[in-house]
């Protein structure tokens, strides 16, 4: 296996499975404990595997040789009429996972700055490889953000919009979450984490200071 990807898939993991805990911890938070009843309010990542966005997704992309790892966990069960205040709170959960990756792809941009103020260029190995995995720690969580943020149920996007529209559109819009994921599928065949990738570029530029 190439070095690049043993690199990258730590950080892939970390990624998605910190993205779904945030969406547990935020509904606890809300009065909704379903998740933590479910033991997924747990960073370890056998809690969280999806067999196709966990496994065989990432290894596709590996098989193909892409330029970015990609993937999603389980999602976290997330009972909405247990919230306090269902349609509003709906949001704030749907929002938590792109928020916790945002978060995490700066994180990941600070440690490399201070890597590179402290050392420069002259650095051993093992802080090369630091160096590589903050890279990719940036570049994976805002492509995840980015995806996530897609207007299409049950993605967080999809849930945002859902909590904003008037309850008779948002009844009606739910009515597509059944056949979302067979969407995101087709999306992604066709094409559309290649435009996301291209979107993320410059936030990823502008993060990493390059």
């Amino acid at each position: 296996m190439d070095a690049s990807i043993i690199l990258a898939l730590p950080v892939l993991l970390l990624a998605i499975v910190i993205h779904e805990v945030s969406h547990g911890y935020v509904a606890y938070l809300f009065g909704d404990s379903t998740a933590k009843r479910a033991g997924r309010l747990t960073l370890n990542p056998i809690a969280h595997i999806d067999l196709f966005g966990t496994i065989l997704l990432p290894a596709l992309l590996i098989f193909v040789r892409s330029p970015v790892l990609f993937g999603w966990a389980k999602p976290v069960p997330v009972n909405f009429y247990a919230l306090k205040n269902p349609k509003r709170d709906s949001i704030f959960v749907a929002i938590a996972g792109p928020a916790s990756n945002i978060s995490m792809a700066i994180f990941f941009a600070i440690v490399s700055w201070l890597l590179f103020f402290a050392f420069g260029n002259n650095t051993s190995v093992f802080l090369e490889d630091v160096r590589i995995m903050c890279m990719y720690g940036v570049q994976i969580n805002i492509i995840f953000a980015l995806f996530n943020l897609l207007p299409i149920l049950p993605l967080d996007g999809g849930r945002v919009l859902a909590g904003l529209l008037p309850n008779r559109l948002a009844y009606q819009y739910s009515k597509l979450e059944p056949y979302g994921m067979y969407i995101v599928i087709l999306l992604l065949f066709l094409g559309v984490l290649n435009f996301i990738i291209a979107i993320s570029n410059p936030i990823v530029s502008f993060l990493l200071g390059g």
